[in-house]
């Protein structure tokens, strides 16, 4: 009997499922706390829950993890030299410390469009050799020739030794800088990936050594380990994809529409044929604009963990993500003596950080750097939670909210407060965790507005809802403007919204806010069996997929009569060739393509006697011309993974 195992290392939490491979049911599953910055204690901890006897049997395992996305947002990478050819500037905003531009570069059919400046590239190399761990290198259109990206890439290796991350590796798409960026970001990565990825193949193989590992991307594919080191900027977001293609699979739909309601956020994305949808423009990660292929995805900053706070009268959720109350007296339970004593706070002292309901406990995390306001702060918050009142109890004064800001930021400090999940827990809809802190809590934020604390978690739910219709239907109708959107569902009308695709819901408290969901919208809501290890039955779920483009160029004479094609230009990546006759060129297209993919899925631990490929041809005429000016063969390559 062979069992796979699939582990996510989410925002939240770090989930293991293990899943037997003959009827492709759950068998065994366990949730833990994801542990920051170490996120391989988190899962260890999620490994320990499972029964041994089944970890035995494991065969087949893949990864899905935050540690990519944290490392570009928290600017925890290694150092990096980036250059660019042919690319004159590079935005003062973009925090890039050590770059250079350089002449050179490629036109849109391959031809030089002036000799590479190599002595400044050597010149720049050798300055900054000793200040960064790996090199990044883009080109002018490198997509359609890559020669100057790869005499600096040999240059660099004589030099220094250092990895060299190129443009044309990663992404097929135009854009010399958004590729340099990609391969800035990819470098920074490659030290970070190697370290996690190396500590969790240990932890894995200590417990059974006939393990094959893989990760899974955040187009929803999965990568064998060596080619996940290689590029470990394409596992940014592969959590939201862990959620897509789970619960595709634990629905049993090809075709679905996912809300995945998480502690931080809540996402909207969709699985058509059992492909993700991807989007156009690449992921967004912390402000960078990369070329890699990630799903489409809606986020909204409202999910379970979100902070439920109280000023002038208004009830705010959020942005910001706050430790439940009901699950911290769990683990603080002198959390509910002191909500029952409450604080003094004037009406127009309330603020995000400064709430009769909120709590501040240090983190364990070693200080560095910090101002003296800072470490005046600090100093007086401990390993027990305090509130606002008590941090400062003898001066008679409250803490500065933005000082408290900046040490949650820093992850010195953790902040406890009121959360849609407490909510919840009033209601009587969720009981996981504690609900006496929370209906405590809920009692002194309703007394804030003047009703009750039911019908503060009941407006509270409906919210919470309606955000997840909206994010939802802006998502299907991309193309209608959200506020209008919004006016729809809020509005008293006889009309409603229809959803032509099922809906899957993921997430701890989904099943509370379906009712909600469907009295707003007309959709069919389903809550599969599992989902609350939706992400981690999705990374291990997940499909081998490699996608690529061959353009074929049509070079033509003009004489007094005509256009005549004269040559035939392939460009594939890493390549270009050139034929006379057009039908050869294709052939060759199609040839060369399919090597590739057939090679990627190889290289990814899948057989290639599994894989299936499609080929789609797309032609550009121009008047009166037989042949086409241009013709681009898109490569779908897609191979089960275990």
């Amino acid at each position: 009997m062979r069992y796979s195992l699939g582990i996510d290392a989410g925002g939240t939490y770090t989930d293991a499922v293990i899943i037997r491979d003959s009827d492709g049911k759950v068998i065994d599953l366990n949730k833990s706390l994801t542990t920051y910055p170490d996120l391989l204690a988190g899962i260890k901890n999620s490994l320990d829950g499972l029964d041994p006897a089944n970890l035995e049997k494991v065969r087949f395992a893949s990864v899905s993890t935050t540690l990519a996305t944290n490392s570009v947002l928290e600017d925890t990478g290694s150092n990096v030299g980036l250059i660019l050819v042919n690319e004159s500037v590079i935005p003062n905003r973009s925090g890039i410390e050590h770059f250079i531009c350089v002449k050179g570069g490629h036109d849109n059919s391959g031809n030089e469009i002036c000799p590479l400046d190599i002595e400044s590239v050597k010149l720049f190399v050798s300055n900054v050799k000793s200040k960064i761990s790996a090199f990044a290198v883009s080109s002018y259109f490198s997509v359609r020739n890559p020669d100057h990206e790869l005499k600096i890439k040999e240059l660099i290796t004589d030099l220094t030794g250092l990895p060299v991350v190129c443009g044309h590796e990663l992404s097929q798409d135009l854009g010399a800088y958004e590729r340099g960026v990609t391969a800035y970001l990819n470098a920074r990565l490659i030290p970070v990936a190697k370290d996690f990825m190396s500590a969790v193949q240990n932890e894995l193989y200590r417990r059974n050594p006939d393990i094959n590992i893989m990760m899974l991307k955040c187009d929803g594919s999965m990568v064998g380990i060596r080619e996940a080191l290689k590029k470990p900027i394409e596992s940014v977001f592969s959590g939201p994809a862990a959620s897509l293609v789970g619960a595709s699979y634990l629905a049993g739909l090809e075709t679905c529409a996912v809300i995945d309601v998480g502690g931080t956020s809540t996402d909207i994305s969709l699985i058509h044929e059992g492909i993700p949808k991807l989007s156009d423009a690449g992921a967004m990660v912390g402000g960078w604009q990369t070329k890699v292929k990630a799903i489409n995805m809606e986020t909204s900053a409202m999910g379970g963990d979100s902070h439920v706070w109280v000023r002038n009268h208004v009830t705010n959720i959020g942005p910001k993500k706050v430790i439940p109350l009901c699950f911290a007296a769990t683990i603080y339970p002198e959390i509910i003596e002191k909500l029952q004593k409450g604080q003094v706070i004037l009406r127009n002292q309330y603020g995000e950080n400064i709430q009769s309901t909120k709590f501040f406990v240090r983190t364990g995390k070693t200080p560095t750097g910090l101002s003296s306001s800072e470490k005046e702060l600090l100093d007086r918050i401990g390993e027990t939670p305090l509130t606002v009142s008590e941090i400062y109890w003898n001066e008679n004064r409250l803490p500065s909210p933005g000082t408290l800001d900046l040490l949650i930021r820093k992850k010195l400090i953790r902040a406890i407060g009121f959360t849609p999940t407490d909510a919840l827990h009033v209601l009587g809809e969720y009981n996981e965790w504690n609900a006496e802190a929370s209906k405590i809590a809920a009692s002194r934020l309703a007394a804030l507005i003047g009703i009750d604390e039911f019908e503060f978690c009941t407006q509270l739910k409906k919210r919470f809802a309606r955000n997840m219709a909206l994010n939802l239907v802006s998502f299907i109708l991309e193309k209608v403007d959200r506020d209008e959107i919004d006016k729809v569902l809020q509005g008293d009308v006889f009309a409603r919204f229809r959803i032509d695709v099922p809906v899957v819901l993921l997430g701890g408290p989904v099943s509370a806010y379906q009712s909600e969901i469907d009295s707003i919208i007309d959709a069919k809501i389903i809550i599969p069996e599992n989902e609350k290890v939706g992400n981690a039955v999705g990374a291990v779920t997940g499909k081998g997929v490699s996608r690529l483009e061959v353009l074929i160029q049509s070079n033509f004479s003009e004489s007094k009569y005509n256009l005549r094609a004269k040559s035939f230009v392939v460009f594939y990546p890493g390549g270009k060739k050139e034929f006379s006759d057009y039908h050869e060129a294709v052939k060759f297209g199609e040839k060369i393509g399919t090597k590739i993919v057939l090679e990627y899925m190889s290289n990814s631990g899948l057989d290639e006697n599994e894989v299936k490929i499609d080929i789609s041809k797309k032609d550009i005429h121009v008047h009166d011309v037989g042949l086409p000016l241009e013709t681009r063969l898109v490569f779908l390559g897609i191979g089960e993974a275990r």
